[in-house]
């Protein structure tokens, strides 16, 4: 058999083991090692592929991920994003729609503060959804909200996404993070602005809350809008900012993230030694999870074009002939079946190094490509039927929601989503601007 039919093989035999339950990392390096073996042999194919977990853990980039993780898992225990959630309700409750707002606004902060998906989406919506469901909110608004939400883990810096795509695709990190500050700032703006719309239009899926919950002085709330809102906020300027403004390297300030993060909760009084202990679990597990589908990748991409594949790619794009543009949603279209089939580590690793080739020569931006990626990566993310978000918010849920109504609630949010990636399209201004002022 000859190396372009074993290239074209890996990714069917990649999605067999994948469906057939085996965990991703393990089903892309099971492959890579399988397919390694007629070109190095049997006894050297472990041994060549060793090599890219010495890469892997040698990827100074790659550092700051547990740190980032840790920060999270630290924040996502303390009593902090309880208080941010009541300062929200006291702000914004009087509006339609006003507790999915707080909750909106909330997942916004607190995806800045943890960069991960899932425990943004676990951490807002234990806290959200009982306030909701007890004022008789629609469980498909409170879905939506939840799910749209949690996604912006996947936006807003510091985002571990941003981290590894910029790694991978080896564009400066700072240059990533400063270009995806104004399209997830659209984003949240066009989630809010559904909220607002859908809550003003059809007032009984959000019913309004009783306004003496709000009657307190200005100055108590804007005490509390001090204690509890202020100094995570401070933190996550302070992360993101120093590395946009080159004080620090991305691991730098992820460290300062990680010692913040347990210095707010010792002057919450919030910190416990067992609290300290579970975050620094988690922190092993989530890394070590998402470092195994790194190597796992790096293994099945490489041997992937040492088999032929790239060869095999480029007859491809030549064949259908589609031009910069054809080419760019063909890129886009890909990489959004591959988010609702596999995590998104995987389909960074697997997708962008056999496309950066192609993006100079078509005269496609890669800043500009690397945001719209991850647009349709956060998007595929809560588009049904496979999207992850919506198993995540099953398990916190009531048991009487539906997984029916939880597709309802979402598709308006993908909407949302999709239409902040038009505008980044039609005005690629908007994701490289601030870049260039940075630098």
């Amino acid at each position: 058999m000859s190396a372009m039919p074993l290239a074209a093989w890996m990714f069917p035999a990649a999605f067999i083991l994948i469906f057939l339950g085996m965990p991703v990392s393990l089903s892309l390096i099971v492959i890579a090692v399988g397919f390694s073996i007629p070109f190095f042999g049997v006894d050297l194919a472990g041994l060549q592929l060793y090599r890219f977990v010495g890469s892997v853990a040698n990827n100074y980039a790659l550092a700051a991920v547990p740190l980032f993780i840790f920060m999270g898992a630290v924040l996502e225990n303390s009593g902090i994003g309880r208080r941010v959630f009541e300062v929200m309700k006291l702000w914004l409750g009087r509006l339609p729609g006003g507790l999915a707002l707080a909750a909106m606004s909330m997942c916004a902060i607190f995806a800045a503060g943890t960069g991960i998906v899932g425990a943004v989406e676990v951490m807002v919506g234990l806290l959200a959804i009982p306030a909701m469901v007890a004022n008789k909110y629609e469980k498909s608004l409170i879905s939506g909200t939840i799910c749209a939400g949690g996604s912006l883990g996947t936006m807003i810096p510091p985002s571990i996404v941003v981290i590894i795509y910029a790694s991978v695709a080896q564009i400066p990190v700072g240059d990533v993070l400063a270009a995806v500050i104004i399209p997830s700032g659209i984003m949240v703006a066009l989630f809010i602005g559904w909220i607002l719309l859908y809550c003003t239009i059809r007032p009984q899926a959000a019913p309004r809350i009783d306004p003496r919950e709000f009657d307190m002085p200005l100055s108590e709330k804007l005490r509390l809008t001090v204690t509890a809102l202020i100094p995570p906020l401070l933190l996550i300027v302070a992360v993101v900012g120093s590395i946009l403004a080159g004080i620090a390297a991305v691991t730098e300030a992820a460290g300062v993230g990680a010692a913040g993060a347990v210095l707010l909760n010792i002057i919450y009084r919030d910190f416990t030694w067992q609290g300290l202990w579970g975050a620094a679990r988690k922190t092993v597990v989530i890394t070590s999870m998402i470092l195994l589908i790194v190597v796992g990748g790096t293994m099945f991409t490489s041997v992937f074009r040492l088999q032929g594949g790239g060869i095999l790619v480029t007859d491809l794009v030549r064949a259908l002939d589609l031009g910069p543009t054809g080419l760019l949603f063909l890129f886009l279209g890909i990489v959004f079946v591959m988010g609702a089939l596999l995590d998104w580590v995987s389909v960074v690793l697997i997708c962008i190094p056999l496309f950066m080739p192609f993006l100079a020569p078509a005269g496609i931006d890669p800043l500009w490509f690397a945001i719209l990626v991850i647009i349709m990566i956060q998007t595929s993310y809560v588009t049904p039927p496979m999207a992850p978000s919506i198993f995540y918010l099953r398990g916190i849920a009531p048991p009487d929601f539906r997984t029916v109504e939880m597709y309802k609630g979402v598709i308006p949010f993908v909407a949302c989503q999709l239409l902040t990636g038009v505008i980044i399209y039609f005005w690629p201004a908007l994701a490289l601007w601030l870049p260039v002022v940075l630098r």
